[in-house]
């Protein structure tokens, strides 16, 4: 509430929140699309590798070309236009910026930033949760400590589902488990960029010469995203994993308190107080009816008579026994969304989810039988997709982060469906994101499990 009437007095004082976008890809766009719109708001800079194709998100996004046409980030800052660079560094450390919002999807690039984000006084938020996953809790330990603000993306699902968290226990409620939906089916786990498309036809009007990431779109669809996403929820709520990570059990909307309570209640979770994602196929591939393939849920604990005669009463979506009922979000509107981190980092000093702790994490699983001296190819590639699990059991184990396993070589070979381990592959122990990695394992020392 009142993040509008907070904008409008940024605008009234000629003093709108300038904001630094590294990435210009989809989720970029979108926001692109709004925050020309917001009130408030300006976009100083546009930062990426190509400044054509940071050209190109503006136009799609229906920006007029006067609003792209600052010679340099002084003349965007005194004009309120936009300056699109190559030059990331400038950007982010430039007076006018306040809030930067890596968009790049890669995990080393968000953890530089981040890092780069900080040491200048910035608020960050995380569109890039492959770096959140990564080494969130770290980076959002040292932005606290730098009176900054680290923060999910608001539109992104993660952090929809840490609202849907923060609600029931404000309401006084036990969270027996919080997620999302996907399409899902065991075999999708072997998807690759090329085989992608046929899954991708069934509900999308696409096709190969369409100019989406099929990797990208692989990583939604081969379980990896939903490790990542989960993984960021856990961390920034407290929530645990379940013991094996995901199950991805079909359930449509109306059946959420049912399906995702403790096995032990006649529900699927092996444990309480925890994530999962529901799945919109049944496992012979049909369609779940009323499915949340792209909505957030929420099932809560009813902890007295009258609470559950309340759940029956007002058709609060209950459980069969009414002992558990459930809240749940139908959509997400992903980058069109993401002016409210925005606002609230800039108006309230307040972050919309971040890591409180290191609960979970995503671990590399082979695809396929992997040779000795294969060069790993990442999230959404051939060769790995990402699961989540207990962060205890991930250091126990040794598990290989899946956001470092890109361009390094394995000097074993690994089985199909075997987890890769940091011992596998040669690591290089001075990249900066490995030893930033290295270091967070160490500041959230878990014991054995």
């Amino acid at each position: 509430m009142n993040l509008h009437h907070f904008l409008k007095q940024r605008a009234e004082n000629n003093r709108p929140i300038g904001v630094a976008l590294i990435g210009a890809g989809k989720f970029a766009t979108m926001f692109l699309t709004q925050a020309r719109l917001t009130t408030g708001m300006h976009i100083v800079g546009i930062a990426e590798l190509a400044v054509t194709r940071g050209q190109a998100a503006c136009v799609l996004a229906g920006w007029p070309s006067e609003q792209i046409a600052a010679q340099n980030l002084d003349d965007a800052a005194k004009n309120k236009t936009t300056f699109i660079t190559e030059d990331v560094d400038a950007l982010i450390a430039h007076p006018s910026v306040e809030v930067v919002i890596d968009a790049t999807g890669n995990p080393h690039a968000g953890v530089a930033h981040c890092l780069k984000a900080i040491s200048n006084g910035k608020h960050i938020i995380m569109v890039n949760v492959e770096a959140d996953a990564l080494a969130g809790p770290l980076l959002a330990r040292k932005a606290q400590q730098a009176g900054v603000v680290y923060s999910l993306a608001w539109g992104d699902q993660p952090a929809l589902i840490c609202e849907h968290v923060d609600w029931a226990r404000a309401c006084g409620f036990t969270v027996t488990c919080a997620g999302k939906g996907t399409r899902y089916l065991p075999r999708y786990h072997e998807l690759t960029p090329d085989t992608v498309w046929d899954t991708l036809k069934v509900y999308l009007d696409v096709n190969e010469d369409s100019d989406i990431n099929p990797k990208m779109f692989n990583s939604f669809l081969d379980g990896t995203k939903s490790g990542i996403e989960m993984t960021a929820v856990c961390n920034a709520t407290g929530l645990v994993p379940q013991a094996d990570g995901l199950s991805f059990p079909p359930a449509s909307r109306f059946d959420l308190a049912d399906t995702f309570k403790p096995q032990d209640k006649g529900g699927t979770l092996t444990s309480n107080g925890t994530t999962e994602v529901a799945s919109s196929l049944f496992r012979d591939g049909t369609d779940v009816p009323a499915h949340l393939v792209m909505g957030t849920f929420v099932v809560i604990e009813g902890e007295s008579e009258y609470a559950r005669e309340c759940f029956k009463q007002y058709h609060m979506l209950p459980d069969k026994s009414h002992h558990y009922a459930a809240l749940y979000r139908p959509t997400h509107m992903i980058g069109m969304e993401l002016g409210i981190s925005v606002a609230a980092a800039a108006c309230r000093n307040e972050a919309t989810g971040a890591p409180i702790c290191f609960n979970s994490d995503v671990v590399s699983i082979a695809k396929r039988d992997l040779k000795a001296g294969e060069i790993l190819d990442g999230e959404g590639g051939f060769m790995v997709w990402g699961k989540q699990m207990p962060a205890a059991s991930s250091m126990a184990t040794g598990g290989l982060p899946l956001g470092l396993a890109s361009g390094i070589r394995l000097k074993h070979s690994i089985a199909k469906g075997s987890h890769l381990t940091w011992q596998d592959v040669d690591i290089d122990e001075n990249d900066p994101t490995v030893r930033f990695r290295r270091e967070m394992e160490a500041a959230f020392a878990l014991p054995n499990i």
